[in-house]
């Protein structure tokens, strides 16, 4: 691990000892870190804290006070950091039901939400179940015991609704139309294969290796080459290629019919 992401998620963790105390009983890196494939200047910072029990007001506002980048400066584009309850963690359940998110960093616009009813349904709230999930397979321990003894994975039903829900939710976000290379389509695209992956095979990989399992698989469009090709400088694949690829990866994992 990068050696200054690893002092970062060492004083990260500190901080919320300090604020927490004895109620944080586990923190976990998720996202690329959890997943083996962080790039410095381009991944976000994804940690998980487990609390034992609901949080007050007053420590959730403590706690987005020390986390945030001004206090702690993120070494990467940001940190994106919610905190369960135990109870939550192991429930397997969908729903967000987090005590705190804080989204903060020099490359991401400030996020601080200390309730689920106050994510508006527009930014997705899939997010958190999805989240789990991987927690669940690959979750890095940074406190506490190992993360599938304390993130339950989500059902296949649910699974299969988030992962549509989330594919719903990118393909509605703005992109350019036409044929000219699109930035932002390789990540729309990769991240189709991310779940396209996670509902054929029932493993989370990251969005690059998801790309790259359908392309030795035999199994990929040549959408998903250029998507795979524009994470190391080629040009990326136009949005009408992008939404074509998400349509198909949607209705599969709907189980609806070419």
């Amino acid at each position: 691990m990068d050696s200054d992401l690893r002092r970062y998620l060492d004083e990260l963790v500190d901080a919320a000892q300090d604020v927490l105390g004895d109620d944080l009983v586990g923190a976990y890196a998720a996202g690329s870190v959890g997943l083996g494939a962080y790039q410095r200047g381009r991944s976000d910072v994804d940690v998980a804290l487990v609390c034992a029990g609901p949080l007050t007001g007053t420590d959730k506002v403590a706690l987005v006070a020390r986390l945030r980048h001004e206090a702690l400066p993120c070494p990467a584009r940001g940190l994106e950091l919610v905190a369960y309850q135990r109870s939550v963690a192991a429930a397997g359940r969908p729903e967000p039901g987090f005590e705190v998110e804080l989204n903060t960093g020099s490359g991401m616009p400030f996020r601080r939400t200390l309730d689920p009813a106050d994510r508006p349904a527009t930014d997705g709230r899939f997010w958190y179940g999805l989240d789990r999930s991987i927690l669940h397979q690959s979750g890095l321990p940074l406190l506490g015991p190992p993360a599938g003894e304390v993130f339950a994975d989500l059902a296949p039903a649910d699974l299969r609704r988030l992962l549509i829900e989330a594919l719903t939710w990118w393909l509605a976000l703005p992109m350019p139309p036409g044929d000219q290379p699109a930035p932002g389509a390789e990540d729309a695209v990769l991240g189709a294969c991310r779940s396209l992956v996670r509902h054929r095979d029932g493993v989370w990989l990251s969005k690059v290796a998801a790309g790259q399992r359908l392309i030795d698989a035999g199994d990929a469009a040549e959408v998903v080459r250029r998507a795979v090709a524009a994470r190391h400088g080629g040009p990326p694949p136009s949005g009408a290629q992008a939404r074509a690829f998400q349509q198909r990866v949607r209705a599969e994992i709907a189980g609806q019919p070419d």
